[in-house]
């Protein structure tokens, strides 16, 4: 399945019915007046969050969604019938936007949560509506209020408790499928992650989600490499996991490409809470180790982990440590409503 996380749609709201004017004629009755009904009320167009959805695809090749008109009024005071809505169904973590990429109409974080995007129109008065004690045969109706359309733009950013960021192999696929029941894709060459990742990490008897983004690289947020377009995926995450890979031949420079890019996007990503991790400990010599990780703690001013997805080394720790940055701070964002994979790793 293909992954789309931003589409631009039309959207517009149904006209409401006209009124109608009508007057009571029966036999026998001289004075029936008016009857005319009121119209009915135009449809609206919602956003809905469901769960099961993870990709804006579906708005690729359909663009146009229009509610129904109310129906007219009729004589015997029928009213009109309202219009249907219509309704966008859209992943959680959705994010709507006006045509000008810069107004926020909605922020659906929940499953179920719905936003009303435009309005439909009110009906119009039928001539019933009219008839006064001076005023008994009225032959004026209103007509129905048209409906709403505007361009809306939909972004989405996955909700995840942490993120994992780092270059290309850095080990970031290996580690995400190591600690959950995700299958990412796994290669010995640069960016075998096209798209966003996501699983559920169980430790301690308590889970959270996990989401692995594409590798960053010098300049990807001038569009080098694959660019820094899914890091809107990490914006909702309350604290990263910066792997830097072991092998390379300076963990500090690596360290700093990718901060250099997260501080370049902005969004306060380069404010997150971050814990920093040398990977691939099992493929080091123990002088390796010790020159790289002192290198990396001079870069971060933090004391890095070790990690090995492989063996399992520091792993437990790491997720223990984010787990403890995440509840510490669970209280100031909306919990992680993505489904995903169960969790495989047990410490």
């Amino acid at each position: 399945m293909k992954f789309l996380v931003e589409a631009k749609v039309y959207i517009r709201s149904g006209d409401g019915g006209n009124g109608c004017v009508s007057f009571r004629r029966e036999k026998f009755i001289e004075f029936g007046g008016p009857n005319g009904g009121d119209g009915g009320k135009g449809g609206d167009v919602i956003a809905q969050a469901v769960e099961g959805l993870n990709t804006l695809i579906d708005y690729r090749y359909q663009q146009h969604f229009t509610a129904k008109n109310g129906g007219a009024g009729m004589g015997k005071d029928r009213h009109g019938a309202n219009g249907a809505d219509a309704v966008l169904k859209v992943p959680v973590g959705t994010q709507i936007y006006e045509e000008d990429g810069e107004a926020l109409l909605a922020d659906l974080t929940e499953p179920g949560q719905a936003a009303t995007l435009a309005r439909g129109g009110n009906g119009g008065f039928g001539n019933a509506h009219f008839k006064t004690s001076t005023n008994r045969a009225p032959r004026r109706a209103n007509p129905g209020q048209p409906g709403e359309a505007l361009t809306i733009r939909l972004r989405l950013k996955l909700i995840a408790d942490a993120g994992i960021v780092g270059l290309p192999n850095a080990g970031k696929s290996t580690f995400l499928a190591a600690v959950t029941a995700a299958k990412p894709k796994i290669a010995d060459y640069p960016f075998t992650t096209l798209i966003p990742q996501l699983g559920v990490v169980e430790i301690d008897e308590r889970e959270f989600v996990l989401a692995d983004i594409p590798g960053l690289i010098e300049g990807a947020h001038e569009g080098v490499g694959l660019g820094d377009r899914f890091l809107g995926h990490v914006e909702r995450c309350r604290v990263l996991l910066h792997l830097v890979d072991g092998t390379t031949d300076d963990a500090a420079a690596a360290y700093q490409t990718v901060r250099a890019e997260l501080v370049a996007y902005g969004h306060g990503l380069a404010d997150k809470p971050e814990i920093v991790a040398l990977s691939k400990a099992d493929a080091l010599s123990a002088e390796t180790i010790k020159r790289q990780m002192a290198r990396l703690k001079r870069a971060a001013k933090t004391p890095p982990s070790l990690v090995s997805a492989v063996s399992g080394q520091g792993v437990a720790d790491t997720l223990r440590a984010l787990l403890k940055v995440i509840e510490k701070t669970r209280g100031s964002l909306g919990g992680a409503g993505v489904a995903a994979a169960r969790p495989a790793w047990n410490p």
